[in-house]
């Protein structure tokens, strides 16, 4: 693999909400059946049913979903990513879909093919909307009155990737198709109980690292038994409790949506903002942009990806680890210094604030920001580790390192 593909990969494992789709890299087929926990279906094999999903051809669907994401974080951290709310600030998706990482939300989803889809996210009286139409993206915050555009940069009438992520990524649909298509042999596959989602009979496919060190303990997809769409994705923690990510359709129609729920005219004395169709101007590329879900961890180490930062690929599948080499020049006392001073920004501090004890290994000092799915160990010497793996493992994974 190149490089660059690789560090683009790396740095996905900072973002909590993604890491379902990046972390579960996947399945052996391990023949498994159904039993009689739910409706009574015919049996599958894992092999069956995964075949089942890749060769659903819906495109068409309308309905609503809940995503909810309890990643165990710090109350400090939970508070900047924005509370349970995502409407208010700014109509970006970029900054809407970073606060999913965060409590329960409820959305309309209305999708026609390759050119057109619809989320609408719905908290309380306000709403956020993205919609993809043809040639065109729109966000708009109802609350700030505030309207995002972009030009596709793909033509009309063709799949663009960078849309799909945006308008799909939340949705049961598209986690479900990253889990799977990271399939490998660290994943025992099988099928569990049947169970009824949204009103529709379905089966589930039950992924399992066969690794250690991992905070993941299973990945659960329920797929539509008449047409294998997926219809929600459970992420479940290695410590048992509550799910990390819970995203499913509570409501789903596979009629064709009315064209009028794909149109968007900005509202009169709304702000329009025209976004960027390339990558952002500090030259790391928007997926770095999940780094921003360790609050303070850029202010305090003076920006990844500046001058000599690199990333690092350490491990495979469920225990990859991201090694992210700042390239910031200071150590974690410096670090420290940093957030302490007058001037900082107030993240770097509540960032520092947040982190747990010192570890010690082979590599030196340093602390742990941890979470019950995505944990970062920041070293003396100004590296940090990151994935989906336990403190120890990270400890680990910096002393085979050094």
């Amino acid at each position: 693999m190149a490089t660059n593909a690789k560090t683009r990969k790396a740095a996905r494992y900072a973002v909590p909400v993604a890491v379902a789709g990046v972390a579960a890299a996947t399945v052996a087929m391990v023949p498994a059946f159904a039993n009689s926990g739910g409706p009574d279906l015919p049996k599958v094999t894992a092999q069956q049913l995964i075949e089942k999903i890749a060769a659903s051809d819906v495109q068409q669907l309308s309905g609503s979903a809940k995503i909810s994401t309890d990643l165990g974080l710090p109350k400090l951290a939970s508070g900047l990513l924005g509370g349970t709310g995502v409407s208010g600030g700014s109509a970006n998706p970029e900054d809407k879909i970073a606060q999913l990482a965060n409590g329960s939300h409820t959305l309309r989803v209305a999708a026609d093919g390759p050119d057109r889809q619809k989320l609408t996210f719905v908290d309380g009286k306000d709403e956020y909307s993205l919609v993809h139409n043809g040639a065109d993206v729109w966000g708009y915050d109802s609350k700030a009155n505030e309207v995002w555009h972009e030009k596709n940069p793909g033509a009309a009438g063709k799949d663009d990737k960078k849309t799909a992520d945006r308008l799909g990524g939340a949705s049961p649909q598209q986690l479900a198709q990253d889990v799977l298509k990271a399939a490998g042999p660290t994943t025992d596959v099988s099928v569990g109980e049947t169970a009824q989602v949204a009103g529709r009979d379905s089966y589930q496919l039950v992924l399992k690292p066969k690794q250690s060190g991992t905070t993941v303990g299973s990945v659960k997809i329920a797929v539509d038994a008449k047409n294998g769409v997926p219809l929600r994705v459970q992420l479940l923690a290695a410590e048992g409790g509550k799910p990390i990510v819970d995203a499913g359709f509570t409501k789903v129609d596979f009629a064709k949506p009315s064209a009028d729920t794909f149109a968007f005219t900005a509202p009169k004395g709304a702000k329009v903002t025209e976004g960027a169709a390339e990558a952002g101007k500090d030259g790391r590329g928007k997926e770095f942009k999940g780094l921003d879900s360790f609050p303070g961890l850029d202010a305090l180490t003076g920006g990844m990806g500046g001058k000599g930062g690199e990333t690092k690929v350490l491990g495979e599948g469920w225990a990859t680890i991201a090694r992210i080499d700042t390239g910031a020049g200071k150590g974690l006392q410096d670090l420290e210094k940093s957030a302490n001073d007058k001037d900082a920004p107030k993240q770097a501090k509540q960032f520092l604030d947040s982190l747990g004890g010192k570890v010690n290994g082979k590599f030196g000092e340093g602390r742990v920001f941890k979470t019950r799915l995505v944990n970062a160990l920041i070293t003396d010497d100004g590296k940090v580790y990151v994935g989906a793996v336990t403190k120890d493992a990270l400890v680990q994974a910096a002393d085979a390192d050094k």
